[in-house]
């Protein structure tokens, strides 16, 4: 029988449950996310790193887990609430022939803190009301003043670089799984803020021989491997603080073609003199609108992000490529003057739909045409 678990956030709102997952605590920003399915991409994609992960979904883990569905080694989200989490009584139960393991069994193993039972409609309708928060899961400490007053010692996700902590610690050749993948004719310097898999794996798709190196790169090292291109990953946390990726983007702006994904479409957004800032609760689901400018075409987008990039701050030399159609932020843009562009929505669609999924063939065409000397995003 699975014990009591307290949510606590660091307004003084409290939700009890049930625990879920490992027996421990959770810490960190608490965001919702509206994907209905896709559990198991979400909690393993790093850009939740320093997340609580509130499921909108009424009903969660019913097809299982498999460890072909991971866009990271291992989940990067703090903690995990769910409002009802299918657990079979045996792994035959699962109506998917994938399965493994349950999703339930899986975060034990992993160490994911999660909270189950509660009502979490009216939890995303107050984080939307007030905004992502702070929050803390526990099944260790039931006593709420305590709860309040550690979560309240949280530092914010503003201000915060996660981005170094995220990634990989050292560079790496990445081996495609896909055997059907053709055989690489380019190669692309991948700087890893918090990388997902699939992101790989698209660049593999087509035809590329993928270097991943760590975020604090350094745009000589970067220029070492003679590259036909980079690729800007997504990750965590502000991108403002990390001035050592900003320094390296702005160095090869113009030197080689640029593809930033997330967290790399902001950061190029920096790097271009722009300014980010923090959303009220961010984008997170797979559903997300957004408006290509260029061919007017409505794509739905699978989106993960806390911080945006502020269009009235962009210089001459970049054009807005995209619009978020529920709120019209900023979603894409590229450079005139420089073979570079960026999204922030994920177009390797780990979990969504893949109507962005050409955005990789664009990358290639961009890297073909600066070889030829035509430099236009």
């Amino acid at each position: 029988m699975s014990k009591q678990a307290l949510l606590m956030l660091d307004d003084g709102t409290c939700f009890a449950g049930e625990s879920c997952g490992a027996e421990g605590e959770a810490l960190g920003e608490t965001v919702f996310i509206t994907g209905m399915c896709g559990y198991q991409e979400s909690i393993t994609d790093p850009s939740y790193y320093g997340q609580i992960m509130v499921f909108t979904a009424a009903h969660l883990g019913n097809y299982g887990a498999s460890p072909l569905d991971d866009e990271a080694p291992a989940p990067r989200a703090a903690g995990a609430v769910f409002h009802d989490l299918f657990v079979p009584p045996k792994t035959e139960a699962f109506p998917h022939w994938r399965a493994a393991e349950a999703l339930d069994a899986k975060l034990k193993r992993q160490g994911v803190t999660g909270i189950k039972n509660l009502d979490t409609r009216a939890l995303t309708l107050h984080l939307r009301d007030k905004g992502a928060r702070n929050g803390i899961i526990s099944v260790l400490d039931m006593d709420k003043a305590s709860l309040l007053r550690r979560v309240r010692e949280w530092p914010s996700m503003q201000g915060l670089d996660l981005a170094s902590k995220a990634g990989c610690a050292h560079p790496y050749a990445f081996d495609s799984e896909d055997k059907s993948a053709p055989v690489p004719d380019l190669h692309v310097a991948l700087i890893d803020f918090g990388a997902k898999r699939s992101i790989l794996r698209r660049l593999a798709g087509q035809g590329m021989k993928v270097t991943v190196l760590p975020a604090t790169a350094s745009a000589t090292e970067v220029l070492d491997l003679a590259p036909d291109g980079v690729m800007l990953t997504n990750g965590p946390g502000d991108p403002e603080p990390c001035a050592y990726a900003v320094n390296c983007i702005r160095f090869l702006l113009g030197r080689l073609p640029i593809f930033g994904i997330c967290l790399g479409h902001q950061l190029l957004g920096l790097a271009l003199g722009a300014r980010t800032y923090k959303l009220p609760f961010g984008h997170h689901g797979v559903n997300h609108p957004v408006l290509d400018l260029t061919s007017r075409r409505v794509e739905i987008t699978s989106q993960n992000h806390g911080f945006c990039v502020d269009p009235q701050t962009l210089p001459a030399r970049a054009e807005v490529t995209h619009v978020n159609l529920n709120d019209g932020t900023l979603e894409g843009l590229r450079v005139k003057d420089a073979p570079a562009f960026s999204v922030q929505f994920h177009p390797e669609a780990a979990p969504g739909p893949t109507d962005a999924a050409g955005l990789f063939v664009r990358f290639r065409s961009l890297i073909l045409q600066h070889r030829e000397g035509r430099c236009h995003a």
